[in-house]
């Protein structure tokens, strides 16, 4: 049931995320070269090897062991670009790395996952149909977003108003399949929360300290930092679920519990670091407006 609902929100997250890209904005990959490369190292290699390390550390049992490392390797999610605004950081930057990540998954999921698969999944009957995890993903994932692109330039002012309608659907979507999975699957989840949910943060917390020190050694600037920590925090849940739950590839919606739990984490962590770099801002501004007032 549940793959019958993630399925079509995927496809309307993405062509979302096509109505407010520009193929410009694959350009600016030359203009800053040192925050989009920091970031993409950051998702796509160290946010999947950090998941292999937590699940070989907790001992995570095979099928959630690949469901950690599929929501690692996924892309950013579309709402990181609201969270970037809100952080203060930098929303160009985020809008090219969330199309940046969405392009180049389609071809580093299919590696990483047969990786997982092949670790721990073989000895227990989990086995990963590449073919049809790339026929899917261009399907769900490419597709609409250059139906996006190409909506975004031949009737902008169309564009412009559903993006509005699709951007307030995104978050109580997830909401409702979150529910969905819940429902479903509860007895597993709350057997397995402890043990999940701290892995789930640990992952999600060490991607963001990493990511903020790398970003640091090669002295990006504040906004870009931001940009850079939630881009790499934050990842597409949605595809994750798509992965595991449907028919073609995995079939296991047990193994998108993970995927579960990280967006509900990964929402919860990056609003508190949205709060305390809002707070800080508030602080400077007062300080240096201060002497003014005096």
């Amino acid at each position: 049931m549940a793959i019958w609902i993630v399925l079509p929100i995927l496809t309307l997250l993405m062509f979302d995320l096509g109505l407010t890209l520009k193929f410009e904005d694959f350009g600016k990959v030359f203009r800053s070269p040192w925050p989009i490369a920091i970031a993409l190292v950051g998702q796509l290699i160290l946010l999947p090897l950090i998941a292999l390390g937590l699940a070989w550390a907790f001992k995570l049992p095979p099928v959630f062991f690949i469901g950690l490392v599929l929501i690692a390797c996924c892309p950013g999610g579309s709402s990181s670009n609201v969270f970037s605004k809100l952080a203060g950081g930098d929303v160009a930057l985020s809008v090219t790395l969330t199309a940046l990540s969405s392009v180049i998954t389609l071809f580093t999921i299919p590696v990483i996952m047969s990786l997982a698969t092949t670790m721990v999944g073989q000895s227990v009957g989990i086995t990963l149909p590449v073919g049809n995890l790339i026929k899917q993903n261009l399907l769900l994932m490419l597709v609409p977003v250059l139906l996006g692109i190409g909506m975004h330039y031949a009737w902008p002012n169309a564009a412009e108003k559903t993006d509005k309608v699709l951007g307030k659907l995104a978050f109580p979507l997830l909401l409702v399949l979150i529910t969905v999975f819940y429902i479903q699957h509860h007895k597993t989840i709350i057997d397995n929360i402890g043990i999940l949910g701290v892995c789930v943060t640990a992952l999600i917390l060490v991607a963001i300290g990493c990511s903020s020190l790398l970003s640091r050694l090669v002295k990006t600037g504040d906004k870009q930092r931001r940009t850079v920590v939630i881009e790499v925090g934050m990842q597409n849940a949605a595809q994750a679920i798509a992965i595991a739950s449907s028919p073609f590839i995995f079939a296991n919606e047990e193994m998108a519990i993970p995927a579960i739990l990280y967006s509900l984490m990964m929402n919860i962590v990056l609003l508190i670091y949205v709060g305390v770099l809002r707070k800080l801002d508030k602080r400077q501004l007062a300080e240096a407006t201060e002497p003014i007032s005096q």
